[in-house]
């Protein structure tokens, strides 16, 4: 059996077992690869007289463009061959600084088929942080938004410069690959092992780490991300995420394509949850990932009015809140499926379609994964931190943190992969998030997980975004403080705080109970993700647990400041 009918074989079951999790997750049989170039001996293969649309890119003035799977495979192919004209060889890293833009996927496919290392980033990025991906990247080529140019003029290092969109002096311009002829015969076998894609983590806690992927880990593993999205043949797929962060490789490039699904693209200059709902609905989006401020957002709007084609809904990037699920619901009649991954990963626990769902889990371990919860001393507990058997090793697993053995050995010890996340699980088998590590505190000695707490704040009329952190206190050692954004229109104040204490006291258990409150916008990181690291930093930055050293710019509040 050929590389190419081994992955075929295993994606055809995981479809074909899409609704029945038990004869799925017990069934099915990771491919077994040595040689395997996924462009060439998969997406290729897909594409062959194959004219359904691949990709499906609209803008906010109406535009678009459709590329169908056949003219991406031949389009891709011109580009690899133009970029080994441009110098790049088997195992050059190659930055990547675009947006969504149609030569974003043909850069990817031939990237892919060269051999080459690609190092998606953010466009966001700039100064010390570029130097920093340049440097530690061990960048030899990059391919940049041409608007993007001045931001490399005073980096360090001998790197080549394509330009898309422009021709900046100094750099060549990406436009002069259509001259090149689409035929492109790769030199050399690619290896399942061979590194493929070198990914610099968000930092909610520390410098970014280096995660290293290979031609097997994302392209083959991201079966489970297909498995737990749900998509099939056909579907249009929009994931809502930024070029540059892994999750958008998971559901915006393989997962979709691993299926044969349609990846679907709206580019915006600043999101609009009425402009998406229209949108989805007049674009026939069968199925979409979101992340949770996204879905916070689209909450506020009458979701009623709306009859989207919607099929499969999922949440990605952080816990879903149960209020931001049972509204979805409530007007849809979809319910927005959690799942729980990592950029050193593919999609590992997740609610998969067709299967019970209960209120508060992210799901069960998804094909290819095998979870274990382990205490401090690594041994099996009923709340632990989340890790991954490694015998044998999940496809979908990342090869290492490049430059970092120390870290590598650290996360991969005793048998398993640590995650850094906490969870409980079931009888059922089903878990259940309750933090990061770092992010879990201790309040008169009683474990206070931020995300329970965090999710019963959502669900106030008022609340756009909460984060919960430990603030110092004499008496408790610390308790916990909320960090509050506020819906559009609603002013902070005394009587809103009143408020929230009170709804809160009304669903918390005494020991739970948040006893002090700022409204405040909340740190995040480029990619979105509260940074709640900083607000712990804040908090324990005070001189003492009394108002003489305010923790940030908001105005805070403490429950004993209103009457009971």
């Amino acid at each position: 059996m050929t590389p190419t009918q081994r992955f075929v074989q295993a994606r055809d079951f995981l479809q074909q077992h899409r609704l029945d999790y038990d004869t799925a997750y017990q069934g099915y049989q990771p491919p077994q690869l040595d040689a395997f170039n996924w462009a060439l001996d998969f997406f290729d293969h897909q594409a062959r007289d194959n004219h359904a649309p691949a990709l499906w890119v609209v803008e906010e003035d109406g535009t678009e463009r459709k590329i169908s799977f056949a003219d991406m495979a031949a389009r891709s192919s011109q580009v690899a061959e133009y970029l080994r004209l441009c110098g790049v060889k088997r195992g050059d890293r190659v930055l990547l600084m675009l947006p969504n833009r149609v030569e974003l996927w043909e850069i990817m496919l031939a990237g892919i088929k060269l051999g080459a290392v690609l190092v998606p980033t953010t466009m966001l990025v700039s100064g010390a942080d570029l130097q920093d991906r340049l440097e530690r990247g061990q960048v030899k080529h990059v391919v940049a938004q041409a608007s993007e140019a001045p931001k490399f003029a005073s980096m360090d290092g001998s790197f080549t410069r394509i330009a898309v969109g422009g021709k900046p002096e100094g750099w060549h311009d990406y436009e002069s690959c259509r001259d090149v002829l689409s035929v492109f015969t790769p030199q050399g076998e690619t290896r399942a092992s061979d590194p493929l894609l070198l990914y610099f983590t968000s930092g909610t806690t520390a410098k970014p780490k280096l995660v290293l992927h290979s031609h097997q880990s994302y392209p083959v593993g991201h079966l489970s991300t297909m498995y737990w999205i749900g998509l099939q043949p056909g579907d249009v797929h929009w994931n809502i995420s930024s070029p540059g962060w892994a999750k958008h490789a998971w559901s915006c490039f393989f997962a979709p394509w691993n299926a044969g699904a349609t990846i679907f693209v709206y580019n915006y200059e600043r999101f609009s949850s009425k402009a998406a709902l229209d949108t989805i609905e007049r674009c026939g989006v069968t199925s979409l990932c979101a992340p949770p401020t996204v879905w916070r957002m689209m909450i506020q709007e009458d979701l009623a009015a709306w009859k989207p084609p919607l099929r499969e809904l999922v949440g990605a990037g952080e816990p879903l809140n149960p209020e931001v699920i049972d509204q979805v619901e409530k007007a849809w009649g979809i319910r927005i499926r959690d799942g729980f991954g990592q950029s050193e990963s593919t999609a590992q626990i997740g609610n998969s379609p067709g299967q019970p769902i209960k209120p508060g889990s992210m799901g069960r371990p998804l094909p290819g994964y095998r979870v274990a919860l382990l205490d401090i001393d690594d041994q099996p507990a009923e709340e632990g931190e989340i890790s991954l058997l490694l015998n044998p090793v999940p496809l979908g697993l990342m090869s290492c943190y490049e430059g970092d053995e120390e870290k590598t050995a650290s996360v991969m010890r005793a048998g398993h992969y640590h995650t850094g996340d906490t969870a409980t699980v079931d009888a059922d088998g089903y878990y259940f998030y309750v933090g990061r590590n770092d992010d879990v505190f201790k309040s008169s000695d009683y474990r206070i997980s931020p995300f329970e707490l965090e999710s019963v704040l959502i669900e106030h009329d008022d609340v756009l975004e909460a984060a919960i952190v430990p603030s110092p206190d004499a008496l408790r050692l610390s308790v916990p403080k909320a960090f509050v954004t506020l819906r559009q229109g609603v002013a902070p104040g005394r009587e809103v705080a009143a408020s929230l204490f009170a709804f809160a006291r009304e669903r918390l258990a005494p020991y739970k109970r948040i006893r002090r409150i700022e409204f405040r916008e909340l740190p995040k990181t480029i990619s979105g993700k509260i940074r709640r690291v900083e607000l712990r930093k804040e908090e324990a930055g005070r001189i003492d647990a009394s108002r003489e050293q305010p923790a940030g710019p908001g105005i805070e509040y403490r429950e004993e400041d209103f009457a009971a």
